[in-house]
């Protein structure tokens, strides 16, 4: 019980700018070494000698599933994070760990669901999301390997979220650090030294996810945690999981749209610029995410802050939290977005050693990224919503960009221009400015009201 007051008073007093960053730089730290991931298995592939455009052009074709597969597990851990901290800053240490316990049966429950589904209808689904002859085997032969982790997966992506809301920040950011060092171990053995190719780095990925899965749910049934996984609170309660899907649905559009997005691209893409222009996207995707993952994990470091502190009442410390993750998050992106309009070819050099798709990459990235820039606004303001607790402004706006602007765009803009493929790719910037504004727009007036009228209002 000590531990537990020492860490709640850790949240509700002292310096808030440190303690954000006490738990904002593990966070970022595990976000980008999350990438390493899937950013690993695409540049050993890409440089796979004679099939590494073909290969890499396959393995991107599975994006949409892997994001679906990220949105059903932050779609538990976003939700369940903001509820926890908010429960622990009331003092509820009870209440915190049922919805631990109940939000870990849920995802052993998708996890159930989402390998029997994805696993039969895989082929059909790559060919939808673009798929050729020449690229159907590799995207196969990659995602029903990594189909069947899908349980390390989800209890990877959505159980460490809770590890971060009680404050164990660098625990948190080991669980992926230790399982992307395996998975850099294993890739060039498995891919290259034992000729697997595309399963290869597929094994390597569920491999090293699987020793994350085991490091989380060790440390979540251990002594050393605030709250635990208790067998007595893993049956489902409706009063206790319903508000962490409503809060959690949210990032679960943003994700599962990205799904969408992502058909919505190559498809797009496959029809009027070929294959060329699919692994263009595969590349570019990649490169985005260096992005928003890491704004991702100063959100994450940023909303135990403040959904703690907001359960205390205390609002001015809310008000500073968000005010340094909202500076942070803008400055990010915008030297980001530098980066990518002076030097988008050496980026693209990283992922394939193909002469004609990295020329292609670069024109196309210039465009793509030519708004990314506000992305730090429009993720800063969403994630705060996240972590007050407001669950219906945070769906609508994560819908705004994606379902809303972006894929309509996607359809839209090629037959406006000349160049339908240029059209593709201005789709991005012109949705990322707008819903930025609105978002922006839509925080700052709503804020003070939330503050004023508190956590018991969630």
């Amino acid at each position: 019980m000590a531990q537990t007051q020492k860490k709640q008073q850790d949240m509700g007093t002292g310096d808030v700018k440190k303690l954000l960053l006490q738990l904002m730089i593990p966070a970022v730290v595990a976000q980008v070494v999350n990438l390493l991931y899937n950013i690993v298995d695409r540049i050993y592939i890409g440089h796979i000698s004679g099939i590494g455009a073909a290969a890499l052009t396959g393995v991107g074709l599975f994006t949409p599933i892997l994001m679906l597969l990220n949105a059903f597990a932050m779609l538990i851990g976003s939700g369940g994070a903001p509820r926890t901290a908010i429960a622990m800053g009331q003092g509820d240490k009870k209440q915190a760990e049922k919805i631990v316990s109940n939000s870990f049966t849920m995802l052993l429950l998708f996890s159930v669901v989402l390998t029997i589904v994805f696993y039969a209808a895989a082929p059909t689904l790559l060919r939808l999301f673009g798929a050729s002859d020449t690229t159907l085997p590799y995207a196969l032969a990659y995602s029903r390997i990594y189909i069947l982790g899908t349980i390390c997966v989800l209890i990877v992506l959505g159980m460490n979220t809770f590890i971060t809301a009680q404050g164990f920040a660098k625990i948190s950011m080991l669980t992926t650090v230790i399982g992307a060092v395996i998975n850099i171990v294993l890739d060039p053995i498995l891919i290259f030294g034992l000729g697997m190719g595309v399963k290869g780095a597929a094994i390597a990925t569920v491999l090293s996810q699987a020793v994350g899965a085991i490091w989380v749910i060790r440390f979540l049934t251990g002594p050393k945690t605030i709250l635990k996984i208790r067998k007595e609170d893993m049956k489902l309660e409706g009063k206790i999981i319903m508000p962490v899907l409503a809060l959690g649905i949210s990032t679960f559009v943003m994700l599962s749209t990205e799904s969408l997005l992502s058909i919505s691209f190559s498809s797009s893409l496959a029809r009027y610029g070929g294959d060329v222009a699919v692994g263009a996207m595969t590349v570019i995707t990649s490169a985005s995410q260096l992005c928003t993952m890491p704004i991702s994990g100063i959100c994450q470091g940023g909303q135990p802050v403040m959904s703690f502190n907001f359960g205390a009442g205390k609002k001015d410390r809310v008000k500073q939290a968000f005010r340094f993750q909202l500076t942070l998050c803008l400055s990010y992106t915008t030297i980001f977005w530098l980066l990518m309009m002076l030097v988008p070819g050496a980026v693209a050099g990283i992922f394939t050693s193909d002469a004609s798709l990295i020329d292609y990459t670069t024109w196309a990235m210039r465009i793509y990224m030519a708004g990314i820039f506000s992305t730090g606004v429009q993720i800063a303001c969403q994630q705060s919503f996240m972590a007050l607790g407001q669950a219906k402004v945070s769906l609508l706006l994560a819908c705004l960009r994606k379902l809303i602007l972006l894929i309509p765009l996607i359809f839209i803009l090629p037959h406006v221009v000349a160049n339908p493929v240029f059209g593709v790719f201005l789709a991005e910037p012109v949705s990322d400015i707008i819903a930025a504004t609105v978002t922006a727009t839509t925080f700052f007036l709503q804020f003070n009201k939330i503050l004023d009228k508190g956590a018991g209002k969630v």
